[in-house]
């Protein structure tokens, strides 16, 4: 079964995450994807460990997990791009590519006669995804942003943490690069759209993507809150602004989440604890009044969950189908039931360890595969093969490599 992108070619000049993590999903969905490193070290990734995967040996390889987690299904070629025939090698692969992706400082590839502008002459139809901190215009353009930054900038960390006046209060990142990912969603999303228009115009486009705009347009309702009232959102620590009860609870064994979102999962909430004090209290029947009264209904809650075990209490919320759940530690994740009937992790054959662990997409489709079988490549493993496709002679790819091109 052939993946929904596999008439597509991907030019991937991008490195470290948000461009890989693009390409990554593109490439699950079947599109070829090339990518591009730099001879000797690769993407910066391939060095952010450890961990490194061990090989069958049990020695350290020089593929780090940073590595492995978004570069799965593609192919590697080395090229050095500061070389008059690294840049036509580039070019002549444009020709023959659909996508073509970077993450580039503004103004380097231009330099290069790598931009848009110049690889448009040569591809009409070609789409070319620029990834940076903070887009191709504005006072900010020409800066080197990385996921923390624009966590700061963005107004992530103002709203993520716990409240003021509480024990560890301040501003806090999310524990996974969030903007970068994200990033690399939105990319693919206009790659996708570029797509779908060139199937009806036959024009290629250009796509900025920049990532203080993506986490700007994350802040949602955070951001209407604002917007709509003038005050300045803060930190709720586990709760939520505009939604009650959602927080964490202590229970006699163990932490919970419970996450009501609506007026009848409240009310079946009070049913599950038994508490007709609660259920028949005028102020708590509608979320607005929740809210106002935050603190003093997250005290009845508590002292009703400090009284139960754990499992017991989430078996008896379940039964009354109020959302909730344990607080899972990353290795709990992968034992959770729904993860092994999803299939979320398996293993790639791999070169230097037999195997490798991944972590695959979340998109499922009847009729299309969805998943890239093959593993994060090896430095370099492709670029004879991709080259020799691309019309160049076993003595034009010796003499490059001589020359110190590849």
């Amino acid at each position: 079964m052939p993946g929904p992108l596999s008439h597509l070619k991907v030019l991937d000049l991008s490195r470290v995450m948000a461009g890989p993590w693009a390409s990554q999903v593109l490439a699950d969905l079947g599109a070829e994807v090339i990518k591009v490193e730099q001879p000797g070290t690769g993407d910066d990734t391939r060095g952010w460990g450890p961990p490194f995967l061990k090989d069958k040996e049990g020695n350290a390889t020089r593929e780090s997990g940073y590595f492995l987690a978004c570069n799965r299904g593609k192919k590697s070629i080395t090229v050095n791009l500061k070389t008059p025939e690294g840049q036509e090698l580039v070019r002549r692969l444009t020709k023959q590519s659909d996508i073509l992706l970077e993450n580039f400082k503004v103004g380097t590839l231009e330099r290069f006669g790598l931009d848009y502008d110049s690889l448009k002459e040569l591809n009409p139809g070609l789409i070319y995804c620029s990834i940076t901190g903070f887009g191709q215009t504005g006072p900010r353009s020409k800066q080197v942003a990385y996921d923390f930054l624009i966590q700061a900038m963005g107004g992530l960390m103002s709203i993520t943490g716990e409240a003021d006046g509480k024990p560890g209060a301040g501003p806090q990142k999310i524990g996974v690069p969030m903007v970068d990912l994200t990033t690399g969603l939105y990319s693919v999303i206009g790659i996708l759209a570029a797509v779908a228009n060139r199937n009806v115009t036959g024009k290629g486009d250009y796509v900025d993507v920049g990532m203080l705009d993506v986490q700007t347009s994350l802040l949602a309702n955070q951001a209407m809150n604002h917007l709509l009232t003038g005050n300045t959102p803060k930190r709720y620590g586990n709760g939520h602004p505009n939604i009650m009860p959602q927080q964490v609870f202590a229970c006699k064994d163990g932490y919970m989440v419970l996450a009501v979102g609506n007026d009848g999962q409240f009310r079946r909430l009070c049913e599950a604890l038994g508490d007709n004090e609660m259920l028949k209290d005028d102020r708590l029947t509608y979320n607005k009044g929740r809210v106002e009264h935050r603190d003093e209904l997250l005290g009845r809650l508590a002292n009703h969950f400090g009284k139960y075990d754990r499992a017991d209490l989430l078996a008896r919320l379940n039964d009354k189908d109020v959302p909730s759940g344990p607080i899972n530690t990353v290795p709990e994740v992968f034992e959770e039931p729904q993860i092994k009937a999803r299939e979320m992790q398996g293993n790639l054959d791999h070169p230097l360890s037999g195997s490798v662990p991944q972590v695959f997409g979340p998109i499922r489709m009847a009729g299309s595969k969805t998943r890239a079988t093959k593993a994060p490549p090896l430095l370099g493993a492709d670029t004879t093969d991709v080259l020799k496709e691309a019309g160049y002679s076993d003595e034009d790819i010796a003499a490059m490599q001589s020359a110190g091109v590849l």
